[in-house]
Parts: C-alpha cells; structure tokens; sequence
C-alpha cells in the first residue's frame, strides 16, 4: 500500500506543477516527510492524507489505492 500512495502521491504533485518544497510548504510538512513518502519510506498519518486528499481533489481511497 505504501507504494501506492507513493506513486500517487508523486503522480498528483508532478501533475499540478509543484514542486516537493513548494507542496511540503503549502501543507505545512517538512520536506524530508513528503520526500519519505514519495519514496515509500515513510507512514502518513490519517490527518496528513486527509490534508493531501483535499489539497488534490482526490479521495483518500484513491492515495491509498483502494479506488481509481
């Protein structure tokens, strides 16, 4: 599951132009967090995929790769 989100994750930020500082600023993480979770490396927390589901308009089932 973790490289789901990974993936995703990444696909999502690429997608809207940002780059990892830009993204890690706007929704106040570090980022050496967001990196670690692009990678696959790091657990996110329920708040913290909420923040990025409704940054990207997504579902939460869909980083976490429960839908399409």
């Amino acid at each position: 599951m973790k490289r789901k989100i990974a993936q995703r994750l990444k696909e999502l930020r690429e997608d809207k132009g940002l780059s990892m500082q830009a993204l890690s600023k706007i929704i106040g993480i570090s980022d050496s967090s967001l990196g670690r979770w692009e990678r696959g490396e790091g657990d996110i927390t329920g708040d913290n995929l909420i923040i990025l589901a409704d940054f990207f308009g997504v579902s939460t089932d869909y980083l976490l790769g429960l839908e399409n």
